[in-house]
């Protein structure tokens, strides 16, 4: 699948934006400089933490997880976040009981990122909730857009999955490795590709 089909799949989501999500378009350049100043305090806060949870001894897991639970919005019961992950905020995202997340996970959660229970994610995936216009001048404004990404209970995303932003993958769904996530997913099923398509039915 070529990436001309890829971008076109975007382009048709983004017409169906509902008004509410028009809304959510956040213009950067018509940020006051305090509200600038304060957005960037709160990324290097969220940065300094990232940094020293990558760097502790994986054997200090009480220090791995009280980090956790200051970096991420919600850490469930029993969960597992490998070194390293990365996040634009870090607090846009909410983990359930018993989720295992491999390493080199990385969220660009500027809207929220909600992972269910027991929710097995692989290494090198990518978890986005933001998208820019595909016309250049309006990128050029500072125009962006935040749809939250909802992961829902016992799913499994293999390795080097990515996943767009507005995306729902259902209940106990696989989606195989290396697949582009652009619309929704239902529940019980096997699917993978680029893009992902449903391949089977559980």
């Amino acid at each position: 699948m070529t990436v001309d089909v890829i971008g076109a799949e975007v382009a048709g989501k983004e017409r169906e934006e509902s008004m509410a999500e028009k809304d959510a378009v956040q213009q950067h350049k018509n940020l006051s400089d305090m509200e600038e100043q304060e957005l960037f305090l709160q990324q290097w806060e969220c940065n300094d933490l990232m940094y020293e949870y990558n760097q502790v001894r994986p054997s200090d897991q009480e220090k791995r997880e009280r980090l956790l639970r200051e970096l991420l919005g919600k850490v469930g019961e029993a969960c597992i976040v490998e070194q390293p992950i990365r996040a634009n905020w870090g607090k846009h995202t909410y983990l359930g009981d018993r989720v295992y997340i491999n390493f080199n996970l990385t969220l660009v959660d500027d809207a929220e990122v909600w992972i269910g229970d027991d929710v097995k994610i692989g290494p090198n995936v990518t978890i986005a909730t933001a998208t820019h216009p595909l016309e250049a001048d309006q990128r050029k404004q500072g125009i962006q857009m935040n749809r939250p990404v909802h992961i829902k209970n016992g799913v499994w995303l293999g390795a080097g999955v990515i996943v767009l932003p507005g995306v729902t993958i259902g209940e106990n769904t696989t989606i195989g490795a290396g697949s582009v996530v652009t619309t929704d997913i239902p529940a019980n099923v096997v699917a993978y590709g680029i893009p992902c398509r449903v391949r089977k039915r559980l």
